[in-house]
């Protein structure tokens, strides 16, 4: 029996999406399964936001080291946390099907966006939320929330916010989907690069388990991610950058099933602007291509990205700061 150790955040939420992979891998492969929980950079640093101190590599560093010093052989990653570009020397082995990959609106007071007061304080952590937020609704008080999942709804519970947005597919993954007040559409919030997908990182001269890791993978899932996180990559994209990328449409290796990538970019200077002050509009665009492998879905990628940047938006590097 192959023993396995994996690296995890100790947050409920990555504790979860450790144990669902350690489920996969003791009943599919057989495998007896260990958890290594980790506190990364990102748990520890609250008082300022992601795109101030280092992006969202901050949750996967950690884990990384647990990987190259052989203490872990895996390690679980909501795939929107990751870098676009890995370390030298690490992989993803593996993308499994996706949950829910919308932003959901959560208050205790309001059913909906629209029902909010003028100047409501709403929260996230979240740049690319913050301008499609103030997109929809430019009056409204958009404040930074930090923390994991529970301490961001004690947050809300405790008045901070009159709403929260969070991802849908933490929310069903913890049993808090009672917690939804509502469930945005993409086309008003369209979501991040490879929300609602989990991924799993390994170090690349594993070749064993690259191997039996690919038996688990969800191919269409794995494609529509590796289209949406392909504009993220071209746009220099991270959480420095208001960037939102999402597929839809069947997308099956070997059948040429078409799949529609939408992205949306926004300027940075919203972050800073004041309620209610003029916005630089969003640049908006679409494509639609058959997509039957991974270079089919890099090159429908890298045509969108194409066309944000043609519509005006900023290629943004890997050194901006808002």
């Amino acid at each position: 029996m192959k023993k396995i150790v994996i690296a995890t955040r100790e947050s409920r939420l990555a504790l979860w999406q450790a144990e669902h992979v350690k489920a996969l891998l003791e009943t599919r492969l057989g495998w007896q399964v260990e958890l290594l929980g980790m506190t990364t950079q990102g748990d520890q640093i609250l008082d300022r936001s992601l795109s101030k101190v280092g992006g969202k590599g901050l949750f996967v560093k950690e884990l990384e080291v647990a990987l190259s010093e052989g203490r872990a052989d895996l390690a679980v990653h909501s795939l929107k946390d990751v870098p676009m570009d890995l370390p030298e020397g690490f992989a993803l082995a593996c993308v499994l099907e996706r949950e829910d990959p919308r932003d959901a609106f959560v208050s205790n007071q309001f059913a909906s966006l629209a029902e909010l007061p003028q100047g409501a304080v709403v929260g996230t952590s979240s740049l690319r939320r913050l301008v499609l937020l103030k997109a929809l609704r430019p009056d409204l008080n958009i404040q930074s929330l930090r923390g994991n999942l529970d301490t961001r709804l004690r947050k809300l519970d405790e008045g901070q916010y009159a709403a929260i947005v969070l991802a849908a597919a933490g929310l069903k993954r913890l049993g808090l989907e009672s917690r939804i007040r509502n469930t945005f559409a993409p086309e008003d919030m369209l979501p991040a690069a490879g929300q609602g997908a989990l991924g799993i990182e390994v170090r690349a001269d594993r070749a064993d388990l690259m191997a039996a890791l690919a038996t688990l993978a969800h191919q269409p899932t794995w494609l529509a991610v590796t289209a949406e996180r392909t504009v993220s990559r071209a746009m220099g994209g991270s959480c420095s950058m208001p960037l939102a990328a999402f597929t839809s449409g069947a997308a099956t290796q070997g059948t040429g099933h078409d799949m529609q990538l939408n992205a949306a970019w926004g300027d940075p200077a919203t972050a800073e602007a004041p309620a209610g002050a003029p916005l630089t509009p969003l640049v908006q665009v679409g494509l639609t291509a058959p997509v039957r492998n991974f270079a089919e879905a890099e090159a429908l990628g890298e045509a969108v990205a194409a066309q944000l940047r043609a519509g005006g938006a900023v290629w943004a590097g890997k050194t901006i700061h808002p």
